[in-house]
């Protein structure tokens, strides 16, 4: 089955009880039991619930992976990745990261003795620097946020595997419609659903999905002990949101590129961040493992300081000054004081995320009023 007809038809049937075409939502948290023990599949919906497990069938399939797994955030879903370690265990991460993830190891899971190596993987050699007994998990975000660097997913696994470690990748910004990292080598893959996936800024959702199917009990095991669970809402809206990612991934592509290549040419701006410019660091490796550049792009102007930017995307009109991203309206944000406040000045500037720093979720309308947009807030 190819990609197009997986995001409406891959692990789905149709409803046993009508023929509903779509899963019904089943707003339950009980089941009824014939005997204890007794019933059809379902006994409490902390565990599994029929909407979920349609939607997590979704997530595995277009991930082409076995077994899919839906939290109640996409921190929610990394921190269940996390718990799968021991005090004393160490993680090589991407230095360049969402700045939620970022807090998650630094402020939560580095009290319990979990010790972070936060490196450049541009180069993927440089992991190899800080791999040693303790070592247990490679987490890798490519396209990377906001930056937009691009890492070897193959590389990396060939390191994860030369050493018995797993790889976990964060698609959030490329989704499986640009690129699958478990066909890549990646043990597990991760998604922020509230973004791409789900598509219409309208729930709050995080996925993983892995093919080995002992690594999928442990998961599975740590997400009912702990019950970070979606409900069966939210379960439903980003089931029909995968229905659509295909269409809406090729515009977020094209608004991207259109996007892109305007900034790169205006006299204010500086500098622009998008894996699809020939110059950009590892453009040959984003060819050979996505189908596309994604509608993420970032940018600093010339003025190259605070107030310049806060400025800019006050004055927006048609892109939304908001959190988040990959929803079919053009967002933008100012990652040092949103997205990546929780990051230290200091370290947040080595990865280039300076305060001038601008990031755009180029969103679904027409090409001309989103650069008519940029062109009257830029000036």
């Amino acid at each position: 089955m190819k990609f197009n007809t997986k995001t409406i038809h891959g692990g789905q049937k149709h409803d046993p009880a009508y023929g509903s075409v779509m899963p019904p939502i089943y707003q339950t948290s009980t089941y009824a039991q014939s005997t204890p023990g007794g019933h059809k599949g379902f006994e409490y919906s902390r565990t599994h619930n029929p909407t979920r497990q349609a939607l997590e069938n979704a997530f595995a399939s277009i991930e082409n992976g076995e077994f899919g797994l839906a939290f109640g955030s996409g921190l929610a879903a990394i921190d269940a990745v996390i718990k799968l370690l021991e005090p004393g265990d160490e993680v090589v991460s991407t230095n360049d990261l969402y700045g939620g993830s970022y807090r998650l190891f630094t402020s939560i899971f580095k009290k319990f003795g979990i010790i972070f190596h936060f490196v450049g993987m541009e180069n993927a050699t440089n992991i190899e620097n800080y791999i040693n007994e303790k070592t247990k998990l490679i987490w890798v975000e490519t396209p990377t946020n906001p930056m937009m660097n691009i890492i070897d997913i193959k590389a990396c696994s060939d390191i994860a595997k030369k050493h018995n470690l797993l790889l976990a990748v964060d698609n959030t910004f490329a989704t499986p419609y640009l690129q699958q990292p478990l066909d890549l080598g990646a043990d597990i893959v991760m998604h922020s659903a509230t973004k791409y996936l789900g598509g219409h800024s309208d729930v709050v959702m995080g996925a993983l999905v892995v093919k080995d199917k002992e690594l999928a009990e442990r998961l599975y095991f740590i997400q009912n002990a702990s019950g970070a669970v979606c409900g069966p809402q939210d379960s439903f809206l980003v089931l029909r949101g995968i229905k659509t990612l295909h269409i809406r991934m090729q515009r977020h592509c094209e608004n991207g590129q259109a996007v892109a290549l305007y900034l790169n040419s205006h006299p204010k701006v500086e500098k622009v961040y998008w894996p699809g410019f020939e110059n950009h660091l590892n453009h040959q490796v984003a060819k050979e493992q996505m189908n596309g550049f994604g509608g993420m792009v970032s940018f600093t102007t010339k003025d190259n300081n605070y107030e310049a930017a806060i400025k800019i995307v006050e004055k927006l009109k048609v892109f939304t000054l908001a959190e988040s991203l990959g929803g079919v309206e053009s967002l933008a944000g100012h990652p040092a004081s949103m997205t990546h406040a929780s990051i230290p000045k200091k370290e947040r500037e080595k990865t280039g995320v300076v305060d001038s720093l601008i990031r755009l979720s180029v969103g679904i309308e027409d090409e001309e009023d989103l650069i008519a947009d940029l062109k009257q807030a830029i000036g």
